[in-house]
């Protein structure tokens, strides 16, 4: 009786060998790891989403496409569960959107599209595109690093 209780229990959490728990804990460490990097980023700069939301964002997502694939869902149906991720980060992100008084100052635009990036970023490492996820991360340090640096001085124009 007990064996079978321990049996069930397993089944129905799922137990998996130390495979599976090396690919769990892989994709989604690499998801909070990338999702920190960005979130450092954003945090150092004083903006809203910072540390802790990136890492969330990020292993979120890759949880959201990892779990079913675990379950022996089809891969092609994942995409599915991906559009709904990037519809939903899309509500996040305008929630960090700030319409400064009556004139044409937008703020939180970057830091929007950084938690849609980090979130697309944790999809990847979710999918075990760790490669992909890393790259990606690379060239979004770039772009949050660089091009505020090549655009000092640079008045947008006027109305």
């Amino acid at each position: 009786m007990l064996q079978q209780i321990g049996e069930t229990l397993a089944a129905e959490f799922a137990l998996p060998d130390a495979g599976h728990w090396t690919l769990i804990l892989v994709r989604l460490l690499t998801a909070a790891l990338l999702g920190g990097v960005l979130g450092l980023e954003r945090e150092s700069k004083g903006r809203a989403a910072g540390l802790k939301t990136h890492i969330l964002v990020s292993m979120g997502s890759a949880l959201f496409v990892l779990a079913p694939l675990l379950g022996g869902i089809d891969p092609a149906d994942v995409t599915r569960i991906m559009q709904g991720i990037v519809s939903g980060i899309g509500f996040l992100g305008a929630g960090a959107i700030i319409k400064q008084g009556r004139g044409e100052r937008v703020e939180g635009l970057t830091t929007a599209a950084g938690i849609w990036m980090t979130s697309a970023i944790g999809m990847a490492a979710g999918m075990g595109q760790q490669i992909v996820a890393i790259v990606t991360t690379a060239i979004a340090l770039l772009v949050f690093a660089v091009i505020p640096k090549l655009m000092r001085g640079k008045e947008a124009p006027g109305p």
